[in-house]
């Protein structure tokens, strides 16, 4: 009985509010500005479409600002050189290693360890490093691109 008195007044309740509801949005519609429709007779409304013109006359505008177009191997350089300083450390070659060392420990069970992962890098990075001086310019970093992947057939 009391679930029945319960959801009565809650319906009654609801319905209520929403006629207030209703009327208000009613009264705020009546309120409102009248659009303004323009005759046309009317001079003004003719002068409003009417397009403004003027003479351009020698005025040029500012130049179209140019995009350097990077090579694929800049580009490659640039994703690892996260402080844009045209040098890659050790810490920015490694920075991206960690997802592909997550990804070749696919169990979980960490046989292959950081650490040699690491190592591995670590010798890469120093054989890249033609002149030792512990970063890696553009030149030095261009030996260290993937050879190309010979195609599993000779399809035509």
């Amino acid at each position: 009985m009391n679930r029945v008195l319960i959801g009565a007044m809650a319906t009654l309740l609801l319905v209520t509010s929403g006629v207030f509801w209703w009327e208000g949005r009613a009264a705020d519609e009546r309120n409102a500005p009248a659009p303004r429709l323009a005759l046309a007779t009317d001079a003004s409304a003719e002068a409003e479409d009417e397009l403004p013109e003027a003479d351009a006359g020698d005025a040029i505008g500012p130049a179209l600002p140019q995009a350097s177009e990077q090579s694929r191997e800049q580009r490659r350089f640039d994703r690892l050189d996260k402080d844009r300083d045209s040098r890659i450390t050790r810490n920015e070659m490694l920075s991206p290693r960690v997802k592909d060392f997550r990804k070749l420990d696919a169990d979980g069970n960490n046989l292959l360890t950081f650490e040699e992962w690491a190592t591995a890098t670590s010798n890469k990075f120093k054989g890249a490093d033609a002149n030792g001086d512990g970063v890696l310019d553009r030149a030095e970093y261009a030996t260290t691109k993937a050879k190309p992947k010979k195609p599993a057939c000779k399809c035509r």
